[in-house]
């Protein structure tokens, strides 16, 4: 068989599994409705903000930020904890550095924004809803990120130089409280 044959054949049959492909029906999608027991925005969460740092856009911590990191580790290390959601900047990661590898907290990344939705979306995908969590953001997304958990903050927004907030959100099917305390 030449080429050219081998070709055409090829071609048809591409042709013929693209019509059967096109003519089977797409299953229909079925909704799942929330069960009673759901834990769907359940949980407890701990929230900072990153510690101390340095000048820059990805800085490192101060020394004063290690050691606010320290206490902060010291607060929560008998706080069974399951998992860190941070951002990937250093200043995040370097504050919970402690809590991830002495208590051996598996740590997950998520992206900062001003709704708090990239961090819903990766509690969801990582199915830890109804768990503990430390949530480690920036002085713009603590807010937003306490709004998106259906709380009321007390404050509107989070100066520059204040880096000692811990938001503790407690979150049931019927109510939402939190707690918010200097470290």
């Amino acid at each position: 068989m030449g080429t050219t044959a081998r070709n055409m054949m090829t071609g048809t049959l591409l042709v013929l599994l693209l019509a059967a492909c096109g003519q089977r029906k797409q299953a229909a999608r079925v909704t799942v409705p929330v069960t009673e027991d759901s834990t769907f925005l359940t949980g407890t969460f701990f929230l900072v903000r990153h510690a101390e740092k340095n000048p820059g856009a990805d800085s490192t911590l101060t020394a004063a930020g290690r050691q606010r990191a320290g206490k902060l580790y010291r607060l929560l290390k008998d706080s069974a904890i399951t998992r860190i959601y941070s951002t990937k900047y250093k200043r995040t990661m370097q504050t919970g550095d402690s809590l991830r590898l002495q208590g051996r907290v598996d740590t997950v990344l998520y992206q900062p924004d001003s709704t708090g939705e990239s961090l819903l979306y990766e509690i969801s995908r990582h199915g830890d809803w109804g768990k503990r969590i430390l949530v480690i953001g920036h002085s713009n997304t603590l807010i937003p990120i306490l709004k998106s958990l259906n709380v009321k903050p007390r404050i509107d927004s989070i100066a520059d130089k204040d880096y000692g907030n811990l938001f503790i959100v407690y979150k049931t099917r019927n109510a939402s409280r939190y707690v918010q305390q200097r470290y």
